[in-house]
């Protein structure tokens, strides 16, 4: 992780579609909705596995994808294409209160967050293991977070929504964000430094 920067993540939010797909899928053409869940899918079975997946999960993670795409398409004719929120932000509001209901529904024991290749590196072979190192250390502190810190952890580090975008996701005022935000990264950041005590700070941006 470098400093002054989030954590790099291959499924961060994704350019919207353009506003004739989306008014066609608002419509219920099929190759528009085919189209909007090919678009999507990425991000949303990315954040729910870093929110629910682990071991025996991965039928879950699919069963809340699916959820969320059929959830999307019911009220998807009411999405106001001029609003504040961006499509993409507003699915993958859909996708965490999901998994958010799930958690607490289930009490289902922490998830894994991270692979090691979620980690940058040099590229030189010694790296591969200090990246696992790291991946494990970050992995246990996400795993003694609250579901509804590490929702915004992920949230902001990961698919990089904003602030208020994040509020509203949770339906949580913005000092509330704020906070849960500094204290996952707080035990993310000691976590690291026990691992590595060298390795760079994350980002308190």
């Amino acid at each position: 992780m470098e400093p002054g920067s989030r954590l790099e993540a291959e499924s961060a939010q994704p350019r919207e579609i353009d506003d004739l797909t989306l008014r066609r899928a608002q419509h219920g053409d099929e190759r528009a909705c085919r189209d909007l869940v090919v678009h999507y899918q990425r991000p949303v079975f990315a954040l729910l596995g870093r929110l629910l997946c682990g071991a025996g999960r991965t039928g879950l993670v699919e069963d809340l994808a699916q959820e969320t795409f059929l959830r999307v398409f019911r009220e998807l004719p009411r999405f106001s294409i001029v609003g504040a929120a961006r499509l993409s932000t507003w699915i993958l509001t859909i996708a965490t209160r999901r998994a958010l209901d799930e958690l607490r529904r289930r009490r289902l024991p922490p998830a894994r967050l991270l692979d090691a290749a979620d980690i940058p590196s040099a590229d030189r072979p010694d790296d591969v293991a200090e990246r696992r190192d790291l991946c494990a250390a970050i992995e246990r502190a996400a795993a003694a977070l609250p579901a509804e810190s590490r929702a915004v952890f992920v949230l902001r580090d990961y698919h990089d929504l904003e602030y208020q975008e994040i509020a509203r996701a949770l339906e949580i005022d913005l000092g509330t964000v704020k906070s849960r935000l500094w204290r996952a990264r707080a035990a993310i950041r000691a976590a690291v430094t026990e691992a590595s005590p060298a390795a760079p700070e994350a980002s308190d941006e």
